[in-house]
């Protein structure tokens, strides 16, 4: 089972299960927990590879998808699932091959396409960095900037630098997530399509270059109800950069 979170307390609706994107963690999503948390129950978890979840070399969609299944039937068999990017694939892959367990889908900014970029530089530099001795966070941005020179990204992947170790170490399966990048930033050709005919609604950043034309034919093709609403001035991370907009318009959609 993957770690999770709940928060939030049982009422008369189904739990809402949130899945972060690729080197991130429950937490990232912790704005959209606490909003979603004043009505009903929430489950965050760690997917796979992150957080404090198991570590295995298998991280195709598949198998993600097959673990967001077991959290749900382990809390009632039915759920409303949001994913960002990596865990937006992960919960469409979950609605289209076990449609029963979803009433209403979420996805921010990503569609069920095959993309061409890699994320395997982050990968690099975070191995890359000698971690020996530090015992501040700050110190480990330092070494970090070395190989990695946006202070965003950074702070993003320090969220997973385990201090408490020694040495420190980070908590992603790195050598997993690299022989699998291909399929991560993939999407299975075998993967059904129309296979979920529930509300299902994507998100996605003006600013971001995930949901242009060619993924939002991608998204009708495998979604025939899916609504799209893009965020001005917002990018990939569109709910940290619309926050509040954003929490109140999944708000809105679940309920």
């Amino acid at each position: 089972m993957l770690n999770l979170t709940v928060t939030g307390e049982d009422s008369s609706q189904i739990p809402v299960l949130l899945a972060h994107g690729l080197f991130g963690s429950g937490k990232n999503l912790g704005g959209l927990a606490r909003r979603l948390a004043e009505t009903r129950r929430v489950i965050s978890v760690d997917m796979r590879n992150h957080g404090d979840s198991f570590h295995d070399p298998d991280h195709s969609y598949a198998a993600l998808a097959g673990d967001l299944a077991r959290v749900i039937a382990a809390h009632g068999g039915k759920a409303d699932v949001l994913g960002h990017s990596m865990g937006g694939k992960a919960a469409m892959m979950l609605a289209l091959t076990h449609p029963e367990m979803v009433r209403r889908l979420v996805v921010l900014d990503i569609a069920p396409f095959a993309y061409a970029h890699s994320q395997t530089p982050l990968i690099d530099a975070m191995e890359a960095v000698d971690l020996q001795g530090v015992k501040l966070r700050s110190d480990a941005d330092k070494r970090l900037s070395t190989y990695l020179g946006e202070a965003g990204v950074r702070a993003f992947l320090l969220q997973s630098l385990d201090l408490k170790s020694a040495p420190p170490r980070w908590k992603f399966n790195l050598d997993a997530l690299r022989a699998q990048m291909r399929v991560l930033v993939g999407w299975p050709a075998d993967a059904p399509k129309g296979g979920f005919d529930g509300p299902a609604l994507f998100l996605a950043g003006a600013e971001s270059d995930y949901c242009r034309e060619p993924q939002i034919d991608a998204i009708r093709d495998h979604f025939p109800q899916a609504k799209i609403r893009i965020f001005a001035g917002a990018g990939h991370w569109l709910h940290a950069d619309r926050p509040a907009e954003v929490a109140e318009t999944v708000a809105a959609f679940l309920d």
